[in-house]
């Protein structure tokens, strides 16, 4: 049964949940779900850019280049992101998403957040393959620096967007140096109007239907900085065939998106994945 602060997911989606039952494509959609191998993701250790000798400099930069031309995906660790900045976000984020949801879908009102910011599901599925049993905040960074912390929610999330901030920026300008741009490209061109915090939960799905967390993507934007719990469920294609993403205390997720990719003329590649819920 879901409690006050889930979304109405059975309600909203009902139809699709019969349809699911009375047909055909129930197994041939779990089927998809399987998954061939757990992996650990290349691991970069980024407090070697900050090391006296340059050739451990540039050979740091050169992984972090690799990485994303042969994955999409790495992860980093030395990041410069303490865990109490971890542990905050974390007692921040649980707190907000028990909100009723009536309240969270007033985020302007309740939560200091722009209109919208507040999303749930897949309004567009048409099948449960395309639904996404989640729900998030997609806060603009505009809303959240520069902002006056008027409590700990807002005063915690504003802390980490400054320092990923700072942490995105610092490997896009070693990527774009890598293609052969100026330093200061995405300085120039990636500007805070531009760029989003997203806090995302996935109830637990009582269906057993094998429904994705969040469904199958690519990212559009630059550059995806994730800090992934112990729960696990990130997945990607590597090879043509789904592999798991083994979750690292210790390190965030970098993420190469559309836009990054189209522009680098597919230097760097970017990777289609998806969120597998736990039933």
């Amino acid at each position: 049964m879901e409690s006050i602060s889930d979304p109405p997911f059975h309600e909203a989606y009902k139809i699709l949940f019969d349809k699911t039952r009375n047909g055909n494509n129930f197994e041939e959609h779990k089927e998809l779900l399987a998954v061939a191998e757990e992996c650990d993701l290349p691991v970069i250790d980024l407090s070697r850019l900050e090391e006296s000798d340059e050739v451990v400099r540039e050979e740091c930069k050169s992984q972090i280049a690799r990485a994303s031309q042969e994955w999409g995906f790495f992860q980093v660790v030395n990041h410069g992101i303490s865990t109490e900045i971890f542990s905050s976000l974390r007692c921040e984020q649980e707190k907000v998403f028990k909100q009723p949801f009536e309240k969270k879908t007033k985020e302007d009102k309740f939560l200091n957040f722009s209109a919208g910011s507040y999303r749930w599901g897949t309004p567009s599925a048409t099948c449960i393959k395309q639904l996404s049993w989640s729900e998030a905040f997609h806060i603009p960074l505009t809303d959240i620096l520069g902002s006056t912390g008027s409590n700990s929610l807002s005063w915690t999330i504003e802390q980490f967007a400054t320092t990923v901030s700072s942490l995105a920026q610092t490997l896009a300008d070693i990527l774009a140096e890598k293609m052969g741009h100026k330093s200061t490209f995405f300085k120039e061109n990636c500007l805070p109007n531009t760029c989003y915090l997203r806090l995302n939960r996935y109830p637990p799905c009582p269906i057993g239907f094998g429904i994705h967390g969040l469904m199958p993507h690519t990212d559009s934007d630059f550059l995806t900085i994730l800090y992934q719990d112990q729960v696990g469920g990130l997945q990607l294609v590597k090879d043509s065939k789904w592999i798991a993403v083994k979750p690292n205390p210790d390190a965030l997720i970098i993420n190469i998106g559309d836009l990054f990719q189209t522009i680098a003329i597919y230097t760097y590649v970017g990777m289609e994945q998806r969120g597998v819920q736990e039933c």
